[in-house]
């Protein structure tokens, strides 16, 4: 890689995906049949959360060290598990219907503190349909931000560490696209009553818990490594990686980007196998075995900073309307050319 980036990629090419998987259907029509939902999901969602709540009922005496201790450790992957399935919820590959995936994905944020899923959700589906646009793709740093963190070790490092605040001030950014709807709301007064039961009954520590694992989740942890993993150029022009490690196991197949911006309506579980049925289209492509080797080198490659992005005007022909949801993105560019199911 060359010298440090002070700014963007740009390209003028369109995103890769959309003329992957039409190439991709054409050589493995079969593959189609592995688009639909999982219910299962839900019963994973349900464990998930429960058993954070039940730590975090272990830990309510205990000092603040093993509260923290514990939330690295084990807290985190959890955490990110639950990230994964407000993934799977936001496409709707759980339930039939809408109303029920969004409640899904809120209860997948109970054991964060914070709310979430309402937010991704809508920022989530625009990425998949603009991305690297600067003004639609949440998923792109902001110049500022870029700016700011720089290619320093403790510059990245604190940009780990408070991830999801960082995260959190890109929607004032991203003018075209509404940010108020109900959704935000009743996902943002659930969390505020979850938080405030859990304080009354079970304790502080417990509340300390959820929230440390949830930072520890999306930040400063090996986990952290998967958000660079996804888009960030390690091997530039090629824009998106996929992630074959073992910690697929515990995150729900989450590593295998490339294949689920390929085929958004593929539940978690299918994934491994499109790799699998059209080998020659991944095994061509730069991916990643280790989550943790690549923090690293993110945090130690000065030639590695906010600005290894790629960014484009094209909008692939999709006008953005302010409805306030943007469910109508979700898979809008396959279906318009029959590429996925109704």
């Amino acid at each position: 890689m060359g010298p440090f980036l002070k700014d963007y990629n740009y390209s003028q090419e369109a995103e890769p995906h959309i003329e992957r998987c039409k190439q991709i259907i054409q050589k493995y029509p079969e593959i189609k049949r592995l688009m639909g939902r999982n219910f299962n999901t839900f019963w994973y969602t349900l464990g998930i959360v429960s058993m954070q709540l039940f730590i975090a009922f272990l830990l309510r005496d205990l000092a603040w060290y093993w509260v923290l201790a514990t939330a690295w450790l084990i807290g985190a992957f959890a955490n990110h598990a639950l990230f994964v399935l407000i993934h799977e919820y936001t496409h709707n590959m759980v339930f039939k219907n809408r109303i029920a995936n969004l409640w899904g994905g809120i209860l997948c944020d109970i054991p964060n503190g914070f709310p979430s899923s309402a937010g991704f959700r809508k920022y989530h589906l625009k990425h998949h349909a603009f991305q690297g646009h600067y003004d639609l793709d949440a998923d792109i740093p902001s110049r500022w931000e870029a700016k700011m963190i720089g290619n320093g070790f403790i510059g990245k490092a604190l940009w780990l560490l408070f991830f999801p605040v960082f995260q959190g001030l890109r929607p004032p950014r991203l003018r075209e696209i509404s940010f108020n709807n109900k959704w935000i709301w009743i996902n943002l007064l659930t969390l505020i009553v979850a938080d405030i039961l859990v304080w009354i009954f079970i304790g502080p520590m417990a509340l300390l818990y959820l929230v440390a694992s949830f930072f520890f989740s999306v930040g400063l942890h090996p986990l952290g490594g998967r958000w660079i993993q996804e888009h960030y150029l390690v091997d530039a022009p090629q824009e998106t990686y996929s992630y074959y490690g073992f910690l697929n196991r515990v995150a729900f197949n989450v590593g295998y980007h490339n294949e689920h911006h390929d085929f958004s309506f593929v539940p978690w579980n299918n994934l491994p196998k499109i790799k699998a049925m059209a080998p020659e289209f991944y095994e061509r492509l730069t991916y990643h075995n280790s989550w943790s080797g690549l923090l690293w080198k993110f945090l130690t490659d000065k030639n590695l900073s906010l600005f290894s992005r790629t960014l484009r005007e094209d909008r692939g022909g999709i006008h953005v309307t302010r409805d306030g949801e943007g469910d109508f993105l979700s898979g809008r560019k396959l279906k318009e050319e029959n590429l996925s199911p109704a």
